[in-house]
């Protein structure tokens, strides 16, 4: 039993002199050096915005239509009997030509008419007058009544009557005449035409249609946000003057090769479209002045870029540059990326136009990071601003 107790005392002992060595080891033991961790940076690409004036631009499309377009009708009936030429569809006309011509045989002999009743009332009129004033002498001299003179009077007012009317008549009879011939009314193109050569055409019916070729226009729709853009006024009736008519660059691709046209806004369509919530803006062109152009040909589909206001102080930045719809990533004079609350004025095609919350000098990161906290250390690299929206 003595021995089993003194195995077991052994042990403990020499147990708890080693737990005693290590807590001794452990407490005695070199401390290290300890050696904070090494910030890492983040290289970015940044600009350094500055201030600048934009005049501010409109895009839309259209299609091209006449400004002036009219219904070739006649104003006599008959039978057709000769047709110009260039009324085709697409021929070209100037203002005066004949493009039609009625047959005028019962119209002349309508004016032969008119012209033998004129000369037959001018008779009359003349006898009337010279009985008249027989009359009045003889009633001077008291040889006839006072009543056989108020007749005459009236003979010779109801011959004047008939004079008037068998003139008016000719005159009449002298505007059918011509108007068996139609004639343009302006110079311009043939759009389609409805008639041939001995068909009867009757008063009133549209022979043709035809189109001005001086001038054309443009429907442009354009969104309420961007009606803010342009100088028009608001609520005006009517054409705009030209004090407040915002150009227009017209362009598109024909054929291989691209053209330009240079306009102006003319006027705004009252109503806005029910289904599209746009406002129309019509343009017009005009065809003569722009002799280093080919005139816009009806029916053409184009591209616009309407002229705007000019607005200062602005900043354009690219697309990559915003963040969260209204915030850029700036470096400070730390070299650490800070958030910061921007306007965004408009939305272009590669860029955006902030109207405010930067300043002149600002670096404004435009790298794609990932994973971004507030005032991490970064090292920039500035990269020129190009392009434009």
């Amino acid at each position: 039993m003595n021995s089993a107790y003194f195995k077991l005392a052994m042990t403990v002992g020499i147990l708890i002199f080693a737990m005693l060595g290590a807590v001794q080891l452990v407490l005695t033991q070199p401390v290290p050096k300890q050696t904070p961790p090494e910030e890492i940076s983040t290289t970015i690409r940044v600009i350094a915005v500055k201030q600048q004036s934009l005049q501010m631009e409109v895009r839309s499309q259209g299609t091209v239509l006449p400004h002036i377009q009219s219904e070739l009708i006649p104003e006599v009936s008959g039978r057709v009997k000769w047709i110009s030429p260039n009324l085709a569809p697409g021929g070209f006309f100037h203002k005066g030509d004949a493009l039609v011509t009625l047959d005028d045989t019962d119209h002349r002999a309508q004016v032969q008419l008119s012209k033998a009743r004129l000369d037959r009332s001018d008779a009359e009129f003349e006898h009337a007058s010279f009985e008249l004033q027989r009359l009045q002498t003889l009633v001077r001299e008291k040889l006839i009544s006072q009543s056989s003179l108020e007749m005459a009077l009236r003979t010779q007012r109801i011959a004047r009557a008939a004079r008037t009317e068998a003139r008016i008549s000719l005159e009449q009879a002298q505007r059918n005449l011509a108007r068996t011939q139609l004639k343009a009314p302006y110079t311009g193109f043939v759009r389609n035409k409805r008639i041939d050569i001995g068909q009867y055409v009757q008063k009133g019916a549209t022979v043709a249609s035809i189109y001005d070729s001086h001038s054309v226009e443009v429907r442009l729709p354009v969104m309420d946000s961007q009606l803010a853009y342009l100088e028009l006024p608001m609520g005006h009736r009517g054409e705009l003057n030209q004090q407040h008519a915002p150009e227009v660059i017209l362009s598109t691709s024909y054929a291989g090769q691209h053209y330009q046209w240079r306009g102006t806004v003319v006027r705004t369509e009252s109503e806005i479209d029910s289904k599209s919530r746009m406002t129309t803006v019509v343009a017009r062109v005009d065809n003569i002045q722009q002799a280093d152009q080919p005139p816009l040909q009806i029916g053409l589909f184009v591209s616009a870029v309407i002229k705007g206001k000019d607005i200062d102080d602005i900043f354009r930045l690219p697309r990559a540059a915003l963040r969260n719809q209204n915030q850029v990533l700036i470096v400070d004079d730390s070299n650490r990326l800070r958030f910061r609350g921007v306007e965004v004025l408009r939305f272009e095609r590669d860029n955006i136009i902030i109207s405010s919350g930067l300043s002149d000098g600002d670096k404004v990161n435009i790298s794609p990071l990932q994973s971004i906290t507030d005032g991490m250390r970064v090292t920039p690299s500035i990269t020129s601003q190009t392009g434009k929206g």
